[in-house]
């Protein structure tokens, strides 16, 4: 048997004279983690503590009485202190530089003993007693996440987060839900698949935001990157008015820019998935974006924020449809030619450009990375089959057709050789 977790965003109807409830219920969550977290962390003049247990016999009963929520939510709060800290001492002995957890963002974890969770409504504990909150579902749920696993009732509530958007003076819930599924049941889905078909996706920090192995080019990055900076400016000269008005310009700017970010990462997320609907692909994949900042050049906190944003909405609007979404290594893609292999720093010409030292072949650099970023996930996909014959045929989505891992191309009906169309793609094409 095999666990499958989805977590479901809806928003609540929380009746007005309870709002405070809530907010002071945060306010007292995050004086359990923050006061943990100073508890715990002692780098680096001594050892940070990391256990769980030790946290909540130091500290549960001097929280209990400085707060007035329930004993499940201050050992939330201790043990989202110790979590945080764990990661800390993790960088650190990699020899990143980190400092001691702090919690500022809206944010209160619920299991089944602090709330009550129902299709229709959720009881949550709060400082002032229980507070009952509706579910506001869509008229028409059918193929959202909420028709698919919040009313679905193969699936269970689990540890949940309530959140509050300070721009739409709103409560949501991000209900974490799961559903055991039995392993034929899986093995039907994914090992005895008559074909597995992967699109690759590569990301970038100029130019187009996500390039495919289809020869789609998505979004701009560009433009990204404009609005960040005019917005970083215009933060910068306000700040120095150091006015409540110019305050509160400022987070009206960083809300809009958020939203509007957001929005261009779902459209993002929703062509790349097009194209592997199009292209009748069961597998997209992407780099693996585990310290991405480190590895990539250029890449800043934002870049790094945005490609783990366009990964997750990918990821589960595609689970909707059947298709898996996986990360692999990102070594060398960039700099192996995808037509015969040859791996060298030189054929990276420039940032838009490669050119193999070995055979010649010219394309859009970041084209070419995306079929290297499928390839990897086809040769995995490949290996974990039992059937020594190989099972069931693996390919990478092209434009005009689809390659194995033999390097046999397999032209569409209606093309001719892969490749004419993108290999050296117009401006039209690339979007700029």
């Amino acid at each position: 048997m095999e666990d499958v977790i989805r977590t479901v965003k809806v928003k609540l109807d929380v009746p007005n004279e309870r709002c405070d409830d809530l907010h002071q219920t945060k306010n007292q969550f995050l004086h359990c983690a923050n006061t943990t977290a100073e508890w715990a962390w002692r780098h680096p003049d001594d050892y940070c503590v990391t256990s769980k247990q030790k946290a909540e016999k130091a500290l549960y009963e001097q929280l209990r009485n400085e707060t007035e929520l329930t004993a499940n939510l201050v050992q939330k709060g201790i043990r989202r202190a110790i979590e945080a800290t764990k990661s800390g001492v993790a960088r650190l002995k990699k020899g990143d530089n980190t400092s001691q957890p702090h919690f500022d963002a809206w944010s209160v974890v619920y299991d089944k003993r602090s709330a009550t969770f129902h299709r229709d409504h959720v009881s949550l504990s709060t400082v002032n007693g229980r507070v009952k909150c509706d579910y506001v579902i869509p008229d028409s749920s059918e193929g959202t996440p909420i028709g698919e696993y919040l009313l679905n009732e193969d699936y269970e509530f689990r540890m949940s987060t309530l959140q509050y958007d300070r721009a739409t003076e709103s409560f949501y819930l991000h209900a974490r839900m799961r559903r055991t599924t039995d392993e034929q049941e899986l093995s039907m889905t994914h090992s005895d698949a008559k074909h597995r078909t992967v699109l690759g996706v590569d990301l970038n920090v100029d130019g187009s935001l996500a390039v495919t192995s289809t020869g789609a080019f998505i979004g701009n990055a560009d433009e990204m990157n404009h609005r960040r900076r005019e917005f970083e400016k215009t933060r910068g000269s306000m700040q120095q008015t150091g006015t409540r008005s110019a305050h509160l310009s400022i987070q009206s700017m960083k809300n809009r820019g958020h939203r509007w970010m957001q929005d261009e990462l779902h459209r993002a997320s929703n062509q790349i998935l097009e194209e592997a609907r199009d292209h009748d692909c069961t597998h997209i994949s992407f780099e693996n974006l585990t310290d991405i900042r480190k590895r990539m050049a250029g890449t800043k906190r934002f870049h790094a924020w945005a490609f783990r944003r366009l990964y997750q909405y990918t990821e589960y609007k595609a689970e909707m449809f059947g298709i898996g979404v996986e990360q692999i290594s990102p070594a060398y893609t960039s700099q192996r030619c995808s037509k015969c292999g040859f791996t060298h720093e030189d054929n990276r010409r420039s940032k838009h450009q490669f050119v193999c030292q070995k055979c010649e072949y010219e394309l859009n650099a970041e084209y070419n990375a995306s079929k290297n970023i499928a390839r990897k996930l086809l040769k995995r996909l490949h290996s974990g089959q039992k059937s020594s014959s190989g099972g069931a045929p693996c390919q990478c989505a092209l434009p005009s057709g689809t390659l194995n891992l033999n390097g046999d191309f397999c032209a569409s009906v209606d093309s001719t050789a892969e490749g004419e169309s993108t290999d050296k793609p117009t401006t039209s094409v690339v979007g700029n």
